[in-house]
């Protein structure tokens, strides 16, 4: 009997280092990313291009660091945030000169035959950076605001010259997303983002523009520390921004602007810019229900959607697995996304938090964007679906951002409730 005992007690204390271990976002990534293999193999049968087991294996390597990671004290990445920072600045600019060119944009090196890309993991860079300056800070002001900007317009505007602005506006959600959570006036967020809106109601509609000119000078006045000039230049980078995205949609031709705004009506083009919007949507209302089974997708298996092992996954598994299938990817994320809202509430320390953050608004933004232009509501941007899609880097990167939250969550102050 005490020998029972004593064997119970070895392998408690075995298992004991992986308690805190969050097993539900561990548990939902992994789904995922195995739904992504099967998803991929079924588009690639008939195309003969994509190694589909390569998902598995990249995702295989990055489990085991995202492992690693999980074990490792995150505290340590706060004194290493300027050799990250520059780091994934210098191979950003390395892409410049030694990058492989593909679908018309410079993006990946090739090392030894594996491609990789440094957007994607300079994503996680960013986050660890920002959640680095942001940590010590209890109420940012607008010059703090202002520095972060900076530091993560450097590896935005790399990105952006490759050219690839799809991840550059993972760029823009991650720090808009902790710059929230680190307690910065929502007030400044709107007008940060005001230019951008300014220029989409300007060419929508004028009275709804004029109105909005109105407002960021409300949020202006009752926000900044210095109203009247405040006020003054909200307003005025409102109007110049309207006129001056005014001014550069009548220069654009009408292919160019197809592609821009061709997600709202792409029967106006269905053989070119409309094409994988027409064809996705097909296929995910093929779907039905139950889905035409797998490997039975009429769209997927006669290929008629381009990059759909990328970009339009969601199409396959929406005509293959069906409605129902469609809404348990969506739970699983759901699932994602509540683990690390949970882990960022109860992390130690508001750099673990920070971390949980960046890593949600990295994540939710692709996933909202990806869906959103399978299904004909956002333009096709690039974007991939996290864990599903394939691509090395992406998926890669991906665990590297999970590791470092499970590590917030293996060093965080247990909670009876949350963590049941």
């Amino acid at each position: 009997m005490l020998q029972r005992i004593q064997v119970k007690n070895r392998w408690r204390s075995a298992f004991k280092p992986w308690e805190e271990i969050d097993g539900w976002l561990f548990a939902a990534c992994i789904s995922l990313t195995v739904l992504g293999g099967i998803m991929i193999h079924s588009v690639e049968r008939n195309q003969g291009m994509i190694d589909w087991w390569r998902h598995w294996v990249t995702g295989g390597v990055g489990l085991l660091i995202a492992i690693i990671f999980s074990r490792c004290p995150y505290n340590l990445l706060i004194q290493w945030k300027w050799p990250i920072y520059a780091f994934i600045n210098l191979s950003l600019i390395a892409v410049r000169f030694i990058g492989t060119t593909g679908l018309g944009a410079q993006r990946w090196i090739n090392i030894g035959g594996f491609y990789l890309q440094p957007s994607e993991f300079a994503k996680v860079g960013v986050i660890v950076t920002l959640a680095a300056l942001l940590h010590d800070k209890t109420q940012p002001t607008v010059k703090d605001m202002l520095k972060m900007l900076a530091i993560v317009a450097v590896p935005w505007g790399l990105v952006f010259a490759e050219p690839n602005l799809g991840t550059s506006l993972v760029f823009g959600a991650i720090a808009i997303g902790m710059l929230y959570w680190g307690n910065v006036n929502p007030g400044w967020l709107i007008l940060l983002v005001s230019p951008l809106i300014s220029v989409l109601l300007n060419n929508l509609s004028m009275p709804v523009w004029i109105a909005w000119v109105v407002c960021t000078g409300i949020i202006a006045w009752r926000s900044l520390p210095f109203p009247w000039l405040g006020t003054f230049g909200a307003v005025l980078v409102n109007v110049v921004s309207g006129h001056i995205g005014h001014m550069f949609w009548g220069l654009l031709k009408d292919y160019q602007k197809m592609r821009l705004t061709g997600f709202l009506n792409p029967e106006k083009d269905p053989l070119g810019s409309g094409y994988h919007l027409i064809q996705s949507r097909i296929a995910i209302g093929a779907g039905e229900l139950k889905g035409r089974g797998l490997f039975h997708g009429t769209q997927t298996q006669l290929n008629f959607i381009p990059e759909q092992h990328t970009d339009f996954i969601f199409s396959a598994i929406g005509e293959e697995l069906g409605f129902i299938g469609c809404i348990c990817v969506l739970f699983v994320f759901w699932v994602i996304c509540l683990r690390l809202v949970i882990i960022a509430q109860t992390a130690k320390d508001n750099f673990g938090s920070l971390l949980a953050i960046g890593v949600l608004s990295m994540l939710i933004f692709q996933v909202f964007v990806n869906i959103g232009m399978n299904i004909g509501l956002a333009p096709v941007t690039g974007i991939p679906l996290p864990f599903l899609s394939y691509g090395n880097a992406s998926l890669l990167s991906n665990f590297m951002a999970l590791g470092l939250v499970e590590s917030v969550a293996h060093q965080r102050q247990r909670n009876k409730f949350w963590n049941r």
